[in-house]
């Protein structure tokens, strides 16, 4: 086995460190939530933590962990008799991204029910992790309905199975956490709520942090044995903390001004439900006991409140999570009088007190991060000039876009086989079981019902003699399951100057955005081009971050000609591109313009024989009609018959204006078919 980095010799993100030995304290606090950048040492953390948990004492030869001072009475192993048990290191049980549910919880034992003939229960890492960590990198590619199954254990505490004829309840009390990378896509709020804490990391910016860092790294590398034995000293005083800490819990007295502060500031902060308020409770007692106090103080209140609100504090999927400390600061001010801390309470920075780990030399505690976002990706300001154009020269700078809407369904025919999301209908691991069919290539999925009955016609055959089932390989069925899927939304935007009046492109960058939150939501990718000038800009490669499109759409300078054959042979070359590295993935083309072509010779028959282009690649289309006034020339219109796709204005594109306005972008099977100028408006 190898050596895990100690926890004890991480460099700064003290904030991650501490929310880390708070849920190790008290896994009722929910849990921890890690979002950061790459190589932030989140996953080094999380595994270097489990070094520095106390043993837990377990029943000898039971998978589900059981206390063997309080055994679970329900125990699908037991029942147990109470008594010494054996000691063990606490587990860390990873969560694979592409696991299955039936990995998660656990399921029929298929290999002694053929065999045997006896219902058995296999069980999932769900038992492995309890009384443990649970650990999930990249939690936000995770599959929904498993992190619903994962999240609902770590609420109830147990987790429960029922299915093809196996009835299991067990224990799952584990610590979560979860990592995640904002950039590969965030989220939904709802999940976000259910995990207790959450914690910003980013990389230093103070040279001899930096310098710290990498010393320590090459050291471990060159000797990881070594490199823990020299922090092992470290490592004991951090776990007999934790034991202290655990010990005095129960001590720790939650006055009446505690109580008032926390519920002002999830007032003043406006989270949903009453989650906040009971995850701030346990947090600030949890701090309490951490820092060696029986107490808990404002400062226990408000450190509560920069971890276990920043993640519930968000209006809407494209607000960042953070915190405004000035208001916190006014808030707690406000509630804070008739406060129960006794005047000589000891030094919060004494041997015991203190809400931070230890650390001494280049692992001083940092200043705490501003949040603030790096600019160097920061798409240009229109002053500096945009698509190849010098300021000026006709160009507007950009409007703000109107308030999202809800927008009608956009789907892509067909039955698909890309990653999981809610989007279009596609042939997944995850949904409804829609029949059964000969494996192709290795069994991932058996539909057992239809595998007894391929094999129960030959039993007399095969000399059956016993209980068990005589099973040949090709007896074995697959399971065929419908699902949705998430596909790759690519926008191209005309911001010529036919669009630049400042009401109109507020309306369409409104709608765009409107289209963005339900991308976010179907869990789809998403890209972005613009054209305008003389050129076309891919503004945002295909990307799972739809904020990071938000962003880009609303610094988005409209002027100049329309290069509609620029736009449509920029999306053809992109789209390639993406089918090359994720050909499962269907796209989902939608083109934002009034279709108006100027630049060039003769640039309405180049928009035409680009748009062509994607109705052979048989790419499935929508065209938001954003043309306006008493008299329409119908160009966007004829651009959607070309592309082979659907036409929509920008009122019918809301979810409330006509009902069931576009079911299926029946672009592909129209170009498939020849059929031309097969614009539909569903009304």
């Amino acid at each position: 086995m190898s050596t895990p980095y100690p926890f004890t010799a991480l460099v700064g993100q003290d904030d991650l460190r501490l929310a880390l030995l708070l849920n190790a304290v008290s896994p009722a606090v929910g849990g921890v939530l890690v979002r950061g950048e790459k190589g932030t040492a989140k996953s080094t953390a999380v595994r270097g933590l489990s070094a520095v948990l106390p043993e837990v004492a377990v029943v000898a030869g039971c998978r589900f962990s059981c206390d063997p001072g309080a055994p679970d009475p329900v125990c699908p192993d037991g029942p147990h008799e109470t008594g010494p048990g054996a000691s063990r290191p606490a587990r860390v049980v990873e969560l694979p991204v592409g696991a299955s549910e039936d990995r998660l919880v656990g399921a029929l034992d298929i290999e002694r029910a053929l065999a045997e003939g006896v219902k058995a229960f296999e069980p999932g890492l769900l038992a492995d992790a309890n009384r443990g960590i649970l650990y999930v990198d990249e939690v936000n590619l995770l599959h929904d309905h498993l992190i619903d199954v994962l999240l609902d254990a770590a609420a109830m505490g147990a987790s429960y199975v029922e299915r093809e004829g196996v009835s299991v309840r067990h224990a799952a009390r584990f610590l979560l956490v979860g990592t995640m990378n904002p950039e590969e896509g965030e989220l939904r709020p709802q999940l976000l709520d259910r995990f207790g804490l959450t914690v910003e990391v980013t990389a230093s910016r103070e040279p001899d942090l930096r310098v710290e860092v990498v010393r320590r790294r090459l050291a471990y590398d060159d000797d990881p044995a070594g490199f823990a034995a020299r922090w092992a000293e470290e490592e004991n005083d951090l776990r007999a903390r934790i034991v202290a800490a655990r010990a005095l819990l129960p001590e720790v007295r939650l006055g009446d001004a505690a109580l008032r502060q926390i519920a002002a500031t999830c007032a003043a902060f406006e989270v949903d439900g009453m989650r906040a308020d009971i995850v701030m409770a346990r947090t600030a007692t949890t701090l309490a006991a951490w820092a060696g106090r029986t107490v808990v103080l404002a400062e226990d209140v408000r450190q509560a409140a920069l971890l276990a609100l920043p993640h519930r504090r968000r209006r809407n999927p494209f607000d960042a999570p953070g915190l405004d400390e000035d208001r916190l600061d006014d808030t707690l001010e406000e509630f804070g009088g008739g406060d129960d801390a006794p005047e000589d309470d000891p030094d919060p920075d004494g041997p015991g007190g203190g809400g931070r780990p230890p650390q001494d030399g280049p692992d001083a505690p940092q200043e705490p991060q501003d949040g603030s976002a790096d600019t160097a990706d920061s798409p240009a300001r229109p002053e500096e000039g945009q698509g190849g154009l010098p300021a000026g020269g006709g160009e507007q700078s950009a409007v703000r876009a109107a308030e999202p809407f809800r927008t009608k369904v956009l789907s892509v025919p067909g039955l698909g086989e890309g990653a999981a999301g809610r989007r279009s209908r596609a042939r997944t691991d995850h949904g409804r079981t829609t029949g059964a069919r000969r494996p192709r290539g290795a069994l991932t999925k058996l539909h057992l019902a239809a595998t007894v009955l391929a094999a129960a016609p030959h039993q007399r055959a095969r000399g059956r003699s016993g209980r068990g089932l005589v099973v040949r390989r090709d007896d074995l069925r697959q399971a065929s399951r419908e699902g949705r899927e998430g596909n790759l939304v690519l926008f191209v935007v005309d911001a010529s100057g036919s669009m630049a009046a400042r009401q109109r492109m507020s309306a369409v960058k409104g709608a765009v955005l409107s289209l963005l939150l339900d991308a976010y939501q179907r869990r789809d990718k998403v890209g972005l081009i613009t054209f305008r000038g003389k050129e076309a800009t891919v503004a945002l490669p295909p990307t799972s971050s739809v904020d990071a499109a938000a962003v880009r759409l609303e610094s988005l300078p409209t002027g100049g000609r329309t290069p509609l054959s620029a736009g449509l042979l920029k999306a053809h070359d992109v789209l390639r591109v993406e089918r090359m590295r994720d050909p499962a993935r269907r796209p989902l083309l939608v083109v934002v313009t009034d279709g108006r072509a100027t630049g060039g010779s003769d640039p309405v028959a180049l928009g035409t024989r680009a748009a062509r282009l994607h109705a052979a690649d048989g790419t499935a289309s929508v065209v938001v009609d954003c043309e306006s006034g008493p008299v329409r020339l119908g160009l966007a219109v004829a651009l959607a018959g070309e592309l082979g796709g659907t036409a929509v204005t920008l009122d019918e594109l809301r979810a409330d204006s006509i009902a069931g306005l576009v079911r299926d972008v029946r672009g592909a099977q129209d170009a498939v078919r020849g059929v031309s100028g097969a614009q539909r408006r569903v009304a």
